[in-house]
Order: C-alpha cells, then structure tokens, then sequence
C-alpha cells in the first residue's frame, strides 16, 4: 500500500521548546520510532511542516542588512534539506542498511492572483509577546496575529496548484524509496510576469496539509495521514460534550466547524482527498499511527462513511 504521511510541525518541535538541533533532533527521533514499522511495511512518503525552522532562519538573517537576508522561499529549500536529513538519518538507523531514502526539494506552483496574498494567514517563526511583536512589526514591516496568548509572523497562504518533481517522486518510490518530499508544503514558486516559463520564488508558505493532499493524489497513493498531537477529530474541543470523531464521510463533516489555525486545514484536506479519490484519508496521533492504518484509531474520513461514527 501507498501511504503519504504529514507530520504536524508537533513533531519537529513542540511549543515552547527550544528550537536547537537537539530538541528537533529528538522529536524526529520520536517520530522515525513511529514510521519505521510503517515503512518496513508499505510504501512511505513522508511529508512535514517547517514553520518554527523558517522564523529561526529568519530571525538569524535579521543579522543582516535589509538587501541581505534571504526569502522565505529560499529559507523553506534550506529547511527541507536539514529536516530531511535528520529524517533520513533517524529512520535510517531504524530500517535495514539495505532500505534507500531520498529528500527532494520540492518546486509547488501557486497563482500570483491567489486572493492570499491580500490577507497574510500562515502563521510562521516563534512567538512574541505583544510588545515584541509591534516592535518588529515596526522595524521590518512583518504582519503579525494573534496565536494563542502570544503573537506570531503570519504570511500569504496561496493554494498549491502543481508539484514539479512529482515525476521523479514516483520514479523513487518504484524504486522501494522512502521519500520525504513537499517539506512545509513545498517552495512557493510561480512563472515570472511577463516572462515565458521563467521560474521566481515567492513570498509565502503554502499549507502543508492542502499540498499533503495534492502529493497523495498525484501520487495515487491509498491512504493519507495527517499526524498531529490530538487522538482523533473532536467535536465540541475543551467542553465537557467533546468527542472524537471515529468514521466520517465529507459530507458528514461538513456539519462542523474546526478551528482554522489547527484542525480546520487538515479536516479541508483529508475532505478533498476522500471526495476527489474516493480512498480514505485519516488525522490522529503519530504514536497511533499503525493503528490508523489499520483502520482502528484516528479520525477516517472516507466517502463510503455515512453516518458518524463515535470512538468509545
């Protein structure tokens, strides 16, 4: 079986901890324990966010004149590689020596028209406390929100429209690869203005969970996952009538409303998925993970799946 999963920036690096190599280090040590049975077993690509990364790289470009520091898609090809690498290398000291892995920096096109551009959404980087963040507003002319009790960056979160290495991902997983790919929701690029088939980055990041969606099913992969901190898809989240979501078909989710800073996005795409596939698509916790593929945890969202079932 085909299996495309999107690891939740929870599992590079939790909120509030330091963002050193050796808290990400350790976090996607935690995740590889999680994947590697998966990958001994099925085809695996894995994709991830890359949020915290980008804000670090940025705030150590702020060393730098305003002409110097590198863009947010550049930014993102850098942390594709080093998260990529430290997956690589943790699965790899799981799997057998004979199993090969691949990261590919990943080109996602998006429209220049994208109304996205016009209201910044994509939380990015650290967070701030409010005076901290006006202050840096004020000096770099940055957009920051609200993100909990704190502030954060926010940018343009244009939908991802093609994956241009999407062919030699395939050709890798013919291969027997374990591919990690589309990091972040691949490097925002678009054709130049004006220009025949000229290629320019862009200031932005796409969700990672909407280009998720679209690697699966470029893919044709059987199964998605979207692997985050919570055990299932809850209705009513932090009340005392909370419950988790077993088995749904999009329609039946459509009921609801998640939150649009967390849940939202990865319930828009496993709904995509389902309705444009007709496979399943899942969101639990990565430790859960083989259970999810077997059908038994996570939240299942499958067009088949009607009405809602309840976990126990």
């Amino acid at each position: 079986m085909r299996v495309v999963v999107a690891l939740g920036g929870n599992a590079l690096l939790k909120r509030g901890e330091p963002m050193t190599a050796e808290a990400q280090r350790r976090n996607v040590r935690v995740a590889a324990q999680a994947l590697a049975p998966l990958a001994a077993t099925h085809q695996l690509v894995i994709s991830h966010g890359n949020g915290p990364q980008v804000g670090l790289l940025a705030l150590q470009g702020a060393a730098y004149k305003p002409d110097e520091a590198y863009p947010l898609d550049v930014l993102g090809a850098e942390t594709e590689g080093m998260i990529g690498y430290m997956i690589e290398q943790e699965l790899g000291n799981l799997l057998p020596p004979e199993v090969p892995f691949a990261t590919l920096l990943t080109m996602v096109e998006v429209d220049g028209d994208d109304p996205a551009f016009k209201d910044p959404t994509k939380f990015v980087g650290p967070v701030y406390d409010k005076a901290e963040a006006d202050r840096i507003q004020a000096e770099k002319n940055w957009v920051f929100k609200q993100d909990g009790q704190k502030w954060r960056r926010v940018v343009p979160s244009p939908l991802p429209k093609r994956i241009f290495e999407i062919r030699p991902i395939r050709w890798l997983l013919e291969q027997g690869t374990v591919v990690t790919c589309a990091g972040g929701g691949g490097i925002p690029t678009m054709y130049q203005r004006g220009a025949e088939r000229v290629l320019v980055g862009v200031e932005a990041v796409i969700d990672k969970d909407l280009c998720s969606e679209l690697l699966a099913r470029d893919l044709e992969a059987d199964l998605l996952v979207m692997a985050t901190d919570a055990e299932a898809v809850f209705t009513g989240w932090g009340t005392p009538e909370a419950r988790a979501i077993h088995k749904a078909s999009p329609a039946a989710m459509a009921q609801y409303a998640f939150p649009a800073g967390s849940m939202g996005p990865k319930v828009d795409a496993a709904c995509a998925f389902a309705r444009r596939t007709g496979k399943t698509a899942a969101i639990g916790a990565l430790a859960d993970i083989a259970a999810i593929v077997r059908g038994e945890k996570g939240t299942l969202i499958d067009m088949r799946f009607d009405p809602v079932t309840w976990h126990r």
